[in-house]
């Protein structure tokens, strides 16, 4: 009765040349399973890659926004004083501009068209304070680009009433001993 079904038949071998092409390309094959689960894993790295460069942008660009929030609110208070000093280097008229808060006492300075200095020498600014010259800022003029300092008040140095720059040494100097470039009373 299980003629009809084919199981009746005899069971015959396949020819040889078959039987190694079967066997052949069932080894060479690659299930796609695998393909899949490796491309899964590369978008997964790929993702994980690309989110810890948007989060650190993301925080470069919050630590910018907070400074320049800190700085728009020294610029707004009614007790900022602006300060324009011209700075003259041989045949170079640049600027720099002195933002003092005076409630904060903090200063906000601008550098505009300074000259570049020599390569062994930098600009350094002074406060001048009830007990002398307090070192404010070295700044190496190294191009053209403008400069912008915050700088806070010297503790312990009593009242700050003036503001000088001098031309220095590349490293900076515990006094001026170079070249003044201005003294301003505030």
């Amino acid at each position: 009765m299980s003629d009809w079904i084919g199981m009746g038949s005899t069971p015959r071998t396949p020819r040889p040349e078959l039987k190694e092409r079967v066997l052949a390309r069932a080894f060479n094959a690659r299930p796609m399973g695998n393909l899949w689960g490796l491309a899964a894993a590369a978008g997964l790295v790929l993702a994980l890659a690309g989110s810890g460069v948007l989060w650190q942008r993301a925080e470069r660009l919050s630590q910018r926004l907070a400074a320049t929030r800190d700085t728009l609110d020294l610029l707004r208070n009614p007790g900022t004083r602006v300060i324009p000093i011209p700075v003259v280097v041989g045949a170079r008229t640049g600027e720099l501009t002195i933002f003092a808060d005076t409630v904060s006492h903090r200063w906000l300075v601008t550098c505009h068209n300074l000259a570049p200095n020599a390569p062994d020498q930098a600009y350094q600014l002074w406060f001048v304070t009830e007990r002398g010259m307090r070192i404010a800022a070295i700044m190496r003029m190294d191009g053209d680009n403008p400069m912008v300092l915050a700088l806070d008040m010297p503790s312990g140095a009593g009242k700050v009433m003036g503001v000088a720059m001098s031309v220095e040494a590349r490293g900076g100097s515990a006094e001026p001993k170079g070249p003044m470039l201005f003294h301003v009373d505030l």
